[in-house]
């Protein structure tokens, strides 16, 4: 169990340099850039399966899984790119980022798994830090005239921490279907571009290296990393880690010039480890349980 959810915690740490590769793509549209990414993340996945261990061809995969897959990866782009275009940046980005939050509380129900109060202190403590993160230390506005940006970044929160408890329910769903889960959200993003945005190209090389970067990354090993996590790993301590997305994403960003260090990120700093470490105190400590769960077996 240990291993899977370091393996997932590789696909929180990938993430965390979303912002930077995506700044670095120049004036990309957001669903033209998911197409692309999105399309190398697929190329990802067939690479992989040069590599790993065929799938039994027998096993069919259960429709439910298909909509779960395509609904969680494209289903959060589309709701997420929609909330943007419909409310404030800070305010939209806290609400969406409560999946962590709505993992480790969702977690109870599943199948031989228990909360305990570490993980809900734990996840708390990370979504105090995120706060500092993506207000910079200000306040936040809610506003009616926004109520409906808040409710697609809402249902951002809900589809992100559905797929992932959900995922985890299917534990002999083999990570490679991953691959057509980034291959129908290509497609669909590459639709939506085309009905609603403008074409603007990455301009040069620099710009297209940041694309590729996102798509062999962020947008690609990170969701295969995700899924071992979420399926065979402690989903009580990914949900409560997956807050350092955000700080470490600063930490890249000022490591690059892009941001200042402040007392705000340290502050941050400290909730967040202090958070991730108290989900996790026991992960390492008790000895592994014998048919715990479906899950990990």
């Amino acid at each position: 169990m240990a291993r899977a959810t370091l393996i997932g915690f590789s696909a929180v740490a990938m993430w965390a340099l979303l912002a930077l590769l995506t700044d670095a793509s120049g004036k990309v549209p957001p669903f033209l850039l998911s197409a692309i990414t999105f399309s190398i993340g697929t190329g990802v996945g067939l690479v992989a399966r040069l590599v790993m261990p065929a799938a039994d061809k027998s096993r069919k995969i259960p429709p439910q899984v298909w909509l779960i897959g395509i609904a969680g990866l494209f289903g959060y782009h589309f709701f997420y790119f929609t909330a943007l275009r419909n409310a404030p940046a800070v305010e939209a980005s806290l609400i969406a980022y409560l999946w962590p939050l709505l993992i480790v509380l969702g977690s109870a129900l599943m199948p031989g798994e228990r909360l305990a109060w570490n993980h809900v202190v734990g996840a708390l403590l990370g979504l105090a830090g995120t706060v500092l993160i993506v207000t910079k230390g200000g306040g936040l506005a809610f506003d009616a005239r926004y109520a409906f940006g808040y409710a697609m970044a809402a249902v951002c929160a809900v589809l992100w921490s559905s797929y992932s408890l959900l995922s985890r329910r299917f534990p002999s769903v083999p990570t490679s279907i991953v691959t057509w889960f980034c291959a129908a959200t290509a497609v669909l993003s590459l639709a939506c571009h085309l009905a609603l945005e403008q074409t603007v190209l990455p301009d040069g090389a620099s710009q297209w290296l940041a694309v590729l970067g996102l798509g062999l990354m962020p947008v690609g090993a990170a969701f295969y990393a995700w899924d071992i996590g979420v399926k065979r790993g402690n989903i009580q301590v990914l949900g409560a880690a997956s807050y350092a997305a955000p700080l470490l994403s600063t930490l890249v960003l000022i490591a690059a010039g892009v941001a200042e260090p402040s007392l705000r990120i340290l502050a941050a700093c400290v909730l967040i480890t202090g958070g991730a470490a108290l989900a996790a105190k026991s992960l390492f400590l008790r000895k592994p349980a014998v048919a715990r769960s479906g899950a990990e077996a």
